[in-house]
Order: C-alpha cells, then structure tokens, then sequence
C-alpha cells in the first residue's frame, strides 16, 4: 500500500518527502541535521536553516523523495 507524500512548510518554503520513493541513503540526515531529524516529530523542520541551505540539501536527496518549492 501506498503511503502519502509528506509536507512541511514555513512561511517561506514547503518541503515534500515522498516515503515511497526514498532509499534511505540518510544524505538529508547527515547534511543537514537541525532540519532533518529522524528521532524528533515532525521529523523535517524547514526553519531550522535558512532557504538555501535547505533547497540546497533536497537537490543532493539521490532517490528524488524529497522535494521543494518557494513560497511566493
């Protein structure tokens, strides 16, 4: 079964994890851990880093599971 894409967003940003497409390759985790955090709920805080930092994080996310856009 199919499990629903993920959104997390800030005033400025909205940050989307797919669960289904993730391989667990923890790139996000190890990149940039005040947003991405496993052991805490919600597991992505988006204005834990400034924009570009996490737009920057989510290009490097090798399955394509996580994504974002701009608020605008």
């Amino acid at each position: 079964m199919s499990k629903p894409v993920q959104h997390y967003e800030s005033d400025d940003l909205v940050v989307s994890f797919d669960p289904n497409v993730c391989t667990h390759a923890a790139r996000c985790v190890k990149g940039l851990p005040a947003v991405f955090d496993v052991k805490r709920k919600p597991w992505i805080d988006p204005v834990a880093a400034t924009v570009e930092a996490v737009e920057a994080q989510v290009a490097r996310c090798p399955s394509g599971a996580l994504s974002c856009r701009r608020k605008t």
